[in-house]
């Protein structure tokens, strides 16, 4: 059977989605993990030691998170979507939500750091290769609110949010059995 090479039906393109998100996709995926670790383990190091050595390593990758996450987002926007994974409405809407909450804290952590560096009147060392001067009035009382926010607010969202995502990908994986690690895998 041919179809008119004219008629409505020959015009429609059916996309395939592909079962697994892009390479691109699943390395940022996984690099946010490890940057994120990588924070998190700078500042334990320093609240336990002397010196400023691992707190000038942790708002060196804090700020490399920044930009690791801006790449990220091109990288999410330019690859195609893998096919839903069928799941109720309220479930998907969850999902989606989660996600969202998740990219807008990754990006709200480092930027409220850099805040409350500068607000705090020190610039950011950058590994070591170059400086990020203060461009910011010194302002102790907004250095503690973004204190504050970085710290209490923001970290303890990211760390609910995070849960709520592994669990979920926990919950498809072995109780539903749909196999949705393997997508970002």
């Amino acid at each position: 059977m041919s179809i008119a090479p004219n008629s409505p039906r020959a015009n429609r393109v059916t996309a395939v989605k592909p079962n697994k998100w892009s390479a691109a996709v699943k390395v940022f995926h996984w690099g946010s993990v490890l940057l994120l670790l990588v924070v998190w383990g700078m500042i334990t190091l320093y609240q336990n030691s002397d010196g400023d050595t691992y707190l000038n390593l942790h708002r060196a990758f804090g700020v490399s998170m920044l930009f690791w996450m801006i790449a990220r987002v091109i990288s999410r926007i330019i690859s195609p979507t893998p096919a839903d994974v069928p799941m109720p409405k309220w479930q998907t809407t969850v999902s989606h939500l989660t996600h969202l909450l998740l990219y807008i804290l990754l990006f709200a952590m480092p930027i409220s750091g850099i805040l409350m560096t500068w607000y705090g009147g020190r610039s950011i060392d950058m590994f070591g290769l170059f400086e990020l001067p203060s461009i910011l009035v010194t302002d102790r009382g907004q250095a503690r609110l973004f204190n504050n926010l970085h710290t209490n607010v923001i970290w303890t969202t990211l760390l609910v949010f995070t849960a709520l995502h592994i669990l979920g990908a926990l919950q498809h994986q072995f109780i539903k059995k749909d196999n949705i690690i393997s997508r970002i895998k």
